[in-house]
């Protein structure tokens, strides 16, 4: 090994704060947060169980012992809904393998597994005794669901606006030649096969929005949340035609739309979240790394791409964002070979020599935190641009290089990193995701 590889190691491992699966762990991280409202914790792969465990143990003491009172994650807003329902008691779902039946699309083991099973089944046990404004959410971000959520609209004003109703259903018509098939409609739009129902979305929103104090004075316990499920179910409709249309235009507007909706979805949360509870919001944030470490950072922030990360930074301060990667050499994972494919068990190839992953590798501990953010040692060494491995639901071992590795800065990009060399696979509720109605699937077309 060359002499700089074992000094920069030598410095990492002299700033590491072992990971060994005490109580105490996470104590190091929770004084870092201090008292920032929006922890962002990331994942390096959609499918790796050490990952989900112990983002779920760092969420767990946020909210034990910080008064975290919401959790969002990289999962479409309908479907996570009925997670929120469920664990605020207020779903008919039995267990909290019923409440996650909503994510049937591909990938559904990104959140059909057994460690958010977990984790859901924790939450419920916690809130229980809670007042319904003081029980900790559990909300999507994502905006894939386009016609689902076109449908919770619907279900809402058939509810409060009987004629609202009837007008939204007209506004809607503007998609019903595409079947409900998303991709269709991106493809028709985008190239400009068809108008597109920009308007028809846009009109729809602020119909709502128009009417929004009429509507939460109706006789309800619930009339507030309630609101606001439907008009984030609006807001995700006009976001996700906008998105979809786009789509064959390049990656970077369509990436820089769904991160846009994802950030915005957020800032509506926390002002909902604060609102209902009396005091400041304080959100854990769930997604792929690529989401969550500060874009600015990475080289595709260099041809224009933002991310939750770099807009949670810059709409809330430094102070009150905390952002938390993860990274691991080998093991093995859950993910597909194509789009649609059953969940497999794959081997992950150790990671490249000239990788932040390797780095981590040779400093021979297996699990570990770094902190990025204070003066180290090891922190100027990292400011050094190296590979960063980035697996989403599909891992193709043949292309490693060009599928799964970027260039980044992880000092810039994260402010703790958690590292665990040798992981394992997530274990899926079922191996096969079941199609619903025609929507794309989530993290289409990035793959995280």
């Amino acid at each position: 090994m060359p002499s700089t590889a074992l000094s920069l190691s030598a410095a990492i491992a002299s700033a590491a704060l072992p990971l060994t699966g005490g109580a105490d762990d996470y104590t190091p991280l929770l004084e870092r947060v201090g008292d920032a409202q929006f922890v962002l914790i990331g994942e390096a792969t959609h499918g790796t169980h050490e990952f989900y465990e112990e983002r779920a143990r760092i969420t767990q003491r946020l909210i034990l012992e910080k008064g975290f009172n919401a959790v969002a994650v990289e999962a479409d807003w309908p479907d996570a809904y009925r997670v929120n329902r469920y664990v605020r008691d207020q779903g008919d779902d039995a267990d909290a393998v019923q409440a996650l039946q909503g994510f049937q699309r591909f990938p559904s083991w990104m959140w059909r597994n057994t460690d958010v099973v977990n984790f859901v089944a924790w939450l419920r046990d916690y809130n229980d005794g809670f007042e319904p404004d003081d029980k900790v959410g559990f909300y999507g971000l994502d905006l894939y669901s386009l016609f689902t959520s076109m449908e919770e609209v619907l279900a809402y004003l058939e509810q409060v606006d009987p004629a609202g109703a009837a007008l939204a259903r007209r506004r809607y018509a503007c998609f019903d030649h595409y079947q409900d098939d998303s991709e269709r409609y991106a493809y028709a739009a985008g190239i400009g096969l068809s108008e597109s129902c920009e308007a028809a979305v846009i009109a729809q929103l602020q119909a709502l929005q128009h009417r929004a104090l009429e509507y939460m004075q109706r006789d309800s316990a619930n009339a507030h949340d309630a609101f606001f499920y439907a008009q984030q179910n609006a807001r995700l409709v006009k976001n996700a035609e906008a998105y979809y249309r786009t789509m064959f235009r390049g990656r970077v507007s369509s990436w820089n739309l769904r991160d846009s909706h994802m950030a915005e979805t957020l800032d509506a949360l926390a002002g909902h979240v604060g609102a209902r509870g009396g005091k400041p919001a304080k959100i854990v944030v769930w997604e792929h790394n690529s989401h969550i470490g500060d874009a600015r950072a990475t080289e595709v922030g260099r041809i224009g791409e933002w991310n939750v990360g770099q807009l949670a930074r810059e709409r809330y301060g430094l102070a009150n964002t905390f952002l938390v990667g993860f990274s691991t050499f080998h093991g093995t994972v859950t993910a597909a070979s194509e789009w649609g494919g059953p969940a497999e068990l794959k081997a992950v190839r150790p990671a490249l020599s000239d990788s932040y992953e390797a780095v981590f590798h040779q400093t021979g501990i297996e699990r570990f935190m770094l902190d990025l953010r204070s003066d180290s040692a090891a922190r100027e060494a990292l400011m050094e641009r190296r590979l960063q491995r980035a697996i989403g639901v599909l891992y193709l071992p043949r292309t490693e290089r060009q599928s799964h590795y970027f260039h980044a800065q992880l000092p810039q990009q994260f402010d703790m990193m958690l590292h665990v060399d040798r992981t394992s696979a997530v274990e899926p509720l079922e191996t096969v995701s079941r199609p619903t109605g025609g929507e794309a699937p989530e993290t289409f077309p990035e793959g995280v």
